[in-house]
């Protein structure tokens, strides 16, 4: 099934290329364009060292999770192929765990490349804590990826999947730091930030690049996120 899964995702190679292409596109734009990004605080820090890669790491999983997972299953619901796979021995969880598995594999393809363009163009340093950095990528991002397959078990149909997405997507990008960095959130705002996956994995993600010690109530709340979601996503799971 992986093999055979991972051969139709490449086919629609457009949406691929969309999905590693776009973060880093926006690394570059805003990176070349934008003076303060590369310019160093009164503590020495570039925003482009500290904020940029895993910023733009969480628009490519959040769009991963959000968008490209969903439309897989939902499509095949749609057309009727989960449906003649109800027929045969394949349980949701195997189903589920391929497209997880696929997508984490095309966000860790997604996030290489961004941390190279940004040492490449920008001289940005490599992960402080590189094992830490990887452990806490593999384990943020199937977290957000089983948010996607709640999604993908909720949605009736192709048609319904990007609206619902959108809905999550883009909270999660502000919970997250993408457009308020959580250094600077009201108090309120941060301890709701603290508690939706993206908030926790981007700090988590920030503190291990910067070569610290992510906190482990934050590590606590991706792990929980991973086991609540991906526990709704096959309970939640139909075939059609």
């Amino acid at each position: 099934m992986l093999i055979v899964e991972t051969r139709l995702y490449l086919r629609d190679w457009p949406s691929l290329l969309f999905t590693i292409g776009l973060p880093v596109a926006l690394l570059l734009v805003l990176g070349l364009s934008i003076p303060f990004m590369t310019e160093a605080n009164a503590s020495g820090e570039r925003p482009m060292d500290t904020q940029m890669p895993s910023m733009m790491t969480l628009l490519a999983l959040l769009t991963l999770a959000c968008n490209i997972l969903p439309a897989v299953l939902t499509t095949y619901r749609e057309r009727g192929v989960l449906r003649r796979m109800s027929t045969t021995p394949v349980h949701p969880v195997r189903l589920l765990g391929v497209q997880l598995l696929i997508n984490l594999v095309v966000g860790v393809v997604s996030a290489a490349i961004l941390i190279s363009a940004a040492a490449a163009v920008f001289g940005s340093p490599l992960p402080g804590q590189p094992v830490v950095f990887v452990l806490v990528f593999l384990l943020g991002s199937a977290a957000l990826l089983a948010i996607g397959l709640v999604i993908a078990a909720l949605a009736p149909n192709g048609k319904t999947a990007p609206g619902i997405g959108a809905v999550v997507m883009f909270p999660l990008m502000f919970l997250g730091g993408m457009w308020v960095p959580r250094d600077i959130m009201p108090d309120a705002l941060r301890t709701v930030s603290d508690f939706s996956v993206a908030g926790p994995f981007a700090q988590a993600l920030k503190d291990a690049w910067a070569g610290q010690s992510p906190e482990l109530g934050h590590l606590a709340v991706v792990a929980a996120g991973l086991v609540i979601f991906g526990g709704l996503a096959v309970r939640l799971f139909r075939w059609e």
